[in-house]
C-alpha cells in the first residue's frame, strides 16, 4: 500500500479529509496491521465533487455490486452521493470513504481538534483526535470494537483534560 501517493493525491485536489482508522492509529501510537486507508470526508457537494476526483486519478475502482465494479473514472459525477460510506481499490491500496462516522456527528467540530500527521516521507495529512477516535471505537456494535485501540487510547488520554 502506497499510502503517500494516495494521501498526496488527496492533498492535490484539495479534499476536505481526515485520517481515520487504523492508519491514524498506526502513524500516532502503535504499529498496527491495516490493509486500508480510512478517510472521512466533509460531506458537501464541492467536496464530494473534489474526492471524486481524487479518485478517478488514482485509478480507484467501485461498484454498487460485483456486476457494477468498474473504474470511478467511468462515472457519471455526483456518485459519491450514492451512500454513506464506500470501499474502494486502486493500484497504490484499498481506500474506505466516509461520509459520515458513527459516534461523531459534526465534521468540522472534529476537524477542529484534528491533529497533524506527517508520514515517513513527509505527507501531511490531519488524522481524528483521540478523543475522537474514541468516541467512533465505542459506537461501534460491540463485535466490531478493538479492544486494544481502546485500551491504547484510553492510557493515551488519562490525565488529559478531555471532553468525554
Amino acid at each position: 500500500m502506497n499510502i503517500d501517493y494516495i494521501l498526496d493525491g488527496f492533498n492535490r485536489r484539495e479534499v476536505a479529509f481526515l485520517l481515520v482508522g487504523g492508519m491514524n492509529f498506526m502513524l500516532r501510537h502503535t504499529p498496527t496491521l491495516t490493509f486500508d486507508l480510512d478517510l472521512w470526508i466533509e460531506d458537501i457537494p464541492a467536496n464530494l465533487a473534489r474526492c471524486e476526483q481524487a479518485l478517478a486519478e488514482l485509478d480507484a475502482a467501485w461498484g454498487a455490486s460485483e456486476a457494477d465494479w468498474g473504474p470511478v473514472a467511468r462515472r457519471a459525477p455526483g456518485w459519491l452521493g450514492a451512500q454513506s460510506v464506500f470501499c474502494l481499490t486502486s493500484p497504490h491500496g484499498a481506500i474506505d470513504i466516509f461520509r459520515e462516522l458513527r459516534g461523531l456527528a459534526d465534521w468540522q467540530i472534529c476537524r477542529a481538534r484534528a491533529v497533524p500527521v506527517i508520514t515517513a516521507t513527509g505527507v501531511q495529512c490531519y488524522g481524528l483526535a483521540d478523543e475522537d477516535m474514541l468516541l467512533s471505537q465505542l459506537a461501534l456494535d460491540p463485535a466490531e470494537q478493538k479492544p486494544d485501540r481502546i485500551r491504547v487510547l484510553q492510557a493515551a488520554l488519562k490525565g488529559k483534560a478531555c471532553f468525554l
